[in-house]
């Protein structure tokens, strides 16, 4: 059904219905980092093992994501939008009941598998059931489940779990799940009876092969030391073999499983590119912060979770900030959106193990702005010229290039902070010596020495401490450099047609 076919009323009914559907999924996508200590000790796990739980969660989502544009054509939105919710609502509840590993692991991929196609298809759907002119408007809307979903889930699963246990993080997703579903069943109009198109089965096994080698690299590269790992590197080559065997049959098969001519539409092009690396700079801080904040700063959760919180504040701002740069150009508000994430990794860079709770909600508040201020631009942008058959298969593939930015960025700036964080504190440990004559002088050691065992253990946390910071600090250089390499993209964007 068309957008001129749909009343006002029904839009709105849409717009919130695939709204609660988006945010829920969204919102267990990093729910499970705050709750892997509880979890290891529930089910006596290791740490790499209870580490799979979301390793592969991650790796379903990926893997599915790009099937959304055939389930649609197959099936229709309505009926997948509906199966996905529901059986999304379901492998959540079965989380929290999960007896055994194996047990939460399965129902974790399930968890990713079926609800992957709900965030695109969300906004497809968004952005096809009001006209052209509004596409800002409800983008803006929208958009405040890829914010707000992330953070919500660490924040309350966090209280959730301290209060209760960490079944209670899955259980609290379940009521409104149910309510979603049963939303979107009187909400969505009825799907047109349309010929079913063949699922090109040689390209989805490709890709799936190339995209499940790239996740399980970059979820388990920094534990086995990337490139002097045998498993790293076949699982490099067979993911550069994979892909290349994908792109040559998608270009020279009549009906691929991704339509790589989409790629002609020069803004497409780029509002792919932007928003992989939107995926890199939007998640980053919330997953090293805490970390930092509650190993070296000695920051307690219910702290770390109101900086969380208020990222979460700085984005329903950022996204009523675009209700009017969104009648701007879009290069407008995605340069001032990048530029105050530049601001934001300039400030990060700034700090110490000593900086206070209001810099630090400041800063928060900053970045929620920034990636509030960015979606909507950006997404109009790169949907302007596609034609509305072509939006659900496009909007697999910029969410799928969004997470896999997430991954990828994340994997990378720990392995920073592991790799700076040792050099540092062995470069610093050498300087800690008797022999070192600058030592000597009365007041230079302060209140720290070495003249005991107990002494030197306090010396060496201190030390591990600062060498930490310094490569959190490498990381948040890493994370501005990145904000502004996409400036330069955005200055390639084709200005909006008069």
């Amino acid at each position: 059904m068309r957008s001129e076919e749909l009343s006002v009323p029904r839009r709105i009914a849409i717009l919130a219905a695939v709204v609660l559907g988006s945010t829920l999924y969204a919102t267990t996508l990093l729910v499970a980092s705050s709750l892997l200590p509880q979890m290891q000790g529930s089910f006596a796990a290791t740490p790499d093992e209870i580490a799979w739980t979301t390793t592969f969660n991650i790796l379903a989502t990926a893997i599915v994501t790009p099937t959304t544009g055939f389930l649609v054509a197959r099936f229709g939105r309505r009926r997948v939008m509906i199966v996905c919710v529901t059986g999304f609502t379901i492998a959540t509840w079965a989380c929290g009941q999960a007896e055994s590993l194996e047990a939460i692991v399965l129902w974790r991929i399930v968890q990713g598998g079926i609800g992957a196609p709900v965030v695109p298809l969300s906004n497809a759907i968004v952005l096809d059931s009001f006209p052209r002119h509004q596409a800002g408007l409800v983008s803006s809307i929208y958009g405040m489940t890829v914010v707000l979903g992330p953070v919500i889930g660490p924040v309350f699963g966090g209280i959730l779990a301290e209060t209760y246990n960490w079944r209670w993080a899955f259980y609290m997703i379940v009521p409104a799940g149910a309510v979603a579903a049963v939303a979107l069943h009187f909400a969505l109009p009825p799907d047109r009876d349309e010929p079913r198109q063949p699922m090109d089965w040689l390209g989805f096994l490709l890709l799936a092969t190339a995209i499940a080698c790239v996740q399980l690299v970059l979820s388990r590269g920094q534990r086995l030391d990337w490139f002097d790992s045998t498993e790293i590197i076949l699982e490099t080559c067979l993911a550069v073999l994979a892909f290349y065997a994908f792109v040559v049959h998608c270009l020279t098969t009549e009906r691929p499983f991704l339509n790589l001519r989409l790629l002609r539409h020069r803004n497409y092009a780029l509002g792919l590119i932007l928003v992989f690396i939107y995926g890199m700079v939007n998640f980053t801080p919330i997953v090293l912060l805490p970390t930092l904040l509650q190993q070296h700063a000695g920051y307690p959760d219910s702290i770390i979770g109101m900086i969380v919180g208020y990222r979460g504040l700085g984005g329903v701002v950022g996204f009523g900030l675009t209700l009017l740069i969104g009648r701007w150009d879009p290069r407008i508000g995605m340069s001032i959106g990048f530029g105050l994430l530049v601001v934001s990794g300039l400030w990060l860079m700034s700090l110490d193990l000593n900086a206070g709770v209001n810099l630090l909600l400041a800063n928060s508040v900053l970045q929620g702005v920034a990636v509030g201020i960015i979606w909507v631009p950006l997404t109009v942008m790169t949907f302007g010229d596609l034609d509305t058959r072509d939006t659900p298969e496009g909007m697999s593939v910029f969410h799928l290039l969004r997470n896999i930015g997430s991954s990828l960025f994340i994997s990378l700036s720990v392995t920073e902070i592991v790799r700076s964080g040792a050099i540092n504190y062995s470069r610093m440990m050498e300087m800690l010596s008797p022999y070192n004559r600058a030592l000597l002088w009365p007041g230079s050691m302060g209140g720290w020495e070495m003249e005991t065992a107990q002494g030197l253990a306090r010396l060496s946390r201190e030390v591990d401490r600062q060498a930490a910071m310094i490569g959190h600090l490498n990381a948040f250089g890493m994370y501005m450099a990145v904000s502004g390499l996409a400036i330069l993209f955005v200055l390639l964007v084709r200005g909006r047609r008069r």
